[in-house]
């Protein structure tokens, strides 16, 4: 019997948010799986979208692709964050593709002989070459042509005009250059889900896939990928005055049944959460009582008729009650973004994974 907290992953559900971009996109896929695929696990991602043979995989570390490549895969992986000059022997060592955005990291990466994509700042100002000053790097790029080229856009979700601008500068940091690269991509989820078909020779679908909608397009609907659930290890009454967990932030109007659950905010569950998220109790929905501590968290289970051992399901599928518990929702109401909460699932919860919904 699982005991403590676990969070189950659909990886078939995953399969099929891939699959719906590739079709929505009509372009391979460099499925980003950085950052543990945003805590769902890279390794067992990764395999379960082998069968879909992405164009890549997008990580943001030499470690990361490390990891993959002693998982077994052998298809491109690019490393999207800059990375040190020290750090590229490794990176050539485990035959990862950087993103280089400098002229001395094209130099140095040159002595190696490998691929790499050519990073564009379109607007974003984190890394890259400035899309205006391509010209300067032009000889460089003819004697050091990369493999691909892409840019990252700032806002997808807003409907501001500033995807438009950006993709014009990316276009003419293109025209810029001795010659197109193979390779050329721009989209992230959000601008996935905003466009119909890509202009681009691939997209990069990162949250999607892990069933979280990326802004507030209409169009294309990822189904639910992840489900936390807890056992109740204690139950206690609380008469009307008395209070729960730190600061005393909840205090009980009557008589009330408080369920104890063995999992906290080092589990990844939101502090933010603190007496407004709510979880599922046979099949009612029952509010967090007090605040979110570092282990443990208590749900007022009075009108659930709840037992030590019943499972409470903290994030799970929205459409499945009435309450906000999919992973939009609790960050929403935890004041925090979905990539946050998802990337802060830690490895304590035990992972499960399912494909009996494919």
């Amino acid at each position: 019997m699982l005991t403590r907290a676990w969070m189950e992953v659909d990886l078939g559900a995953v399969r099929r948010n891939a699959a719906a971009v590739v079709e929505r996109a009509g372009a391979p896929i460099i499925p980003m799986i950085k950052a543990d695929a945003y805590g769902l696990g890279a390794r067992a991602v990764a395999l379960a979208l082998e069968s879909l043979n992405p164009l890549a995989y997008g990580v943001a570390t030499v470690v990361e692709g490390e990891e993959l490549r002693a998982a077994g895969i052998n298809r491109p992986i690019l490393v999207f964050s800059p990375l040190l000059v020290e750090e590229f022997d490794a990176a050539h060592r485990a035959r990862l593709t950087p993103t280089l955005g400098s002229m001395e990291e094209i130099v140095a990466w040159s002595a190696f002989g490998s691929p790499y994509h050519l990073s564009i700042d379109t607007g974003m100002s984190r890394a890259g070459v400035p899309w205006r000053d391509i010209g300067a790097i032009c000889d460089l790029i003819e004697r050091f042509p990369p493999e691909g080229a892409f840019t990252h856009f700032h806002s997808p979700e807003l409907d501001d005009g500033s995807m438009d601008v950006q993709t014009a500068r990316f276009r003419e940091a293109l025209e810029a250059l001795p010659a197109h690269p193979l390779i050329l991509h721009t989209d992230s989820s959000a601008a996935i889900v905003r466009h119909d078909r890509s202009p681009w020779t691939a997209v990069r679908p990162g949250i999607f896939l892990y069933g979280v909608q990326a802004g507030e397009w209409i169009g294309l609907n990822p189904e639910p990928v992840i489900r936390i659930d807890a056992r109740i290890v204690e139950l206690r009454w609380i008469e009307a005055g008395d209070t729960v967990s730190y600061d005393a932030t909840f205090t009980a109007s009557s008589r009330r049944l408080i369920a104890t659950l063995p999992m906290g905010y080092a589990d990844g569950y939101p502090r933010g959460a603190n007496n407004q998220g709510v979880a599922i109790v046979r099949d009612r929905a029952v509010p967090i009582a007090g605040r979110v501590t570092m282990d443990m968290i208590m749900l007022d289970v009075t009108d659930a008729g709840a037992e030590v051992g019943d499972v409470a399901t903290l994030i799970g599928d929205a459409n499945a009650s009435d309450a906000p518990i999919d992973v939009a929702s609790v960050a929403r109401i935890a004041g925090i973004s979905p990539y946050e909460l998802l990337t802060g699932l830690r490895g304590r919860l035990t992972r499960i994974y399912k494909e009996n919904r494919e």
